[in-house]
């Protein structure tokens, strides 16, 4: 099974952006991602770009280049992801530091999690914390 060996997830998050260019800004700069890929097209809309954060990945492109993905998520609501980081304090200062709007700051948590939430360029909601459930086959 995909993202039990390897090294590739199983699970992408796909997201579209109004301004897909300022979003991977923010990701990456802000947030710590890494870029994988970026593809552009003609018009200079993202296409298609894979972002990396430890062992998964992000996939988002340009909202309004058509398709039956773009379609799908006209009109849809902000999305939230959780992403698992080892030093939760570090990686909201970094946030900070680039103009991200922080939801709620570093919080220990019930059960056990050390979490933040930011808000992205364009309204959804990331989660970043400690909180790795171990996933068995």
């Amino acid at each position: 099974m995909a993202g039990t060996m390897g090294g590739r997830p199983s699970i992408y998050p796909s997201l579209l952006y109004a301004d897909a260019k300022a979003a991977i800004r923010q990701l990456t700069e802000a947030f710590g991602f890494t870029e994988l890929s970026v593809y552009e097209g003609e018009d200079g809309l993202v296409l298609h770009a894979e972002l990396v954060q430890g062992n998964g990945a992000v996939m988002l492109g340009s909202k309004g280049r058509g398709g039956r993905f773009d379609a799908a998520l006209e009109g849809a609501g902000p999305t939230g992801v959780y992403v698992v980081v080892d030093d939760v304090d570090t990686h909201h200062q970094r946030a900070v530091d680039h103009g991200a709007e922080i939801l709620m700051p570093p919080t220990d948590q019930d059960y056990g999690s050390r979490d933040y939430m930011a808000r992205d360029v364009e309204g959804n909601i990331w989660s970043f914390g400690t909180y790795a459930p171990e996933i068995t086959a």
